[in-house]
């Protein structure tokens, strides 16, 4: 898939909806070969998937020995709107706690005094915090309107043909 095709994808209203969710599911594969697919809280940055985690965190050992990962986003809505991505997790690790960790869990609703001592107690939890960004190498948005699942989108093409 090319960049533009990808940035085209992402740049659409609904993709554009779905990145300013907090929640995407993260899959990648376990240091023991099996898969996981894990909640996680992340802010799109207009190229890149940011999301933060503790530095002992199991996922990081995985995502350093493979760092292929998928990513999907949705709704709970029928008919659900689908934002598949793939990629590549880079990881670094960071002194304190990132903006993108602040970010991410700014959508939680809470009184500006909870809130405060929310952020005081992460501060005073986490001495580092481990980034795992991703960029975008493919990406396909589903809505049920324009798009289709890819093996349904191929039997509508079959039907279509004499």
């Amino acid at each position: 898939m090319q960049p533009s095709d990808i940035t085209e994808i992402l740049n659409r209203p609904i993709s554009r909806e779905l990145l300013a969710r907090d929640v995407a599911r993260l899959a990648y594969v376990a240091t023991d070969g099996t898969p996981r697919a894990i909640p996680i809280a992340f802010v799109w940055n207009g190229s890149q998937i940011v999301m933060c985690t503790p530095t002992n965190a199991p996922k990081l050992t995985s995502l350093r020995h493979n760092p292929a990962v998928a990513l999907t986003i949705d709704t709970e809505a029928h008919p659900p709107q689908i934002l598949l991505i793939r990629g590549h997790a880079e990881l670094d690790v960071v002194e304190g706690i990132p903006d993108e960790y602040l970010q991410a869990n700014s959508a939680y609703a809470m009184t500006p005094a909870r809130r405060a001592e929310w952020e005081a107690e992460v501060r005073s939890l986490y001495r580092e915090m481990a980034r795992i960004v991703v960029t975008p190498t493919w990406a396909k948005l589903i809505d049920f309107e324009t798009t289709l699942p890819s093996a349904v989108e191929e039997l509508l093409r079959e039907r279509e043909r004499p």
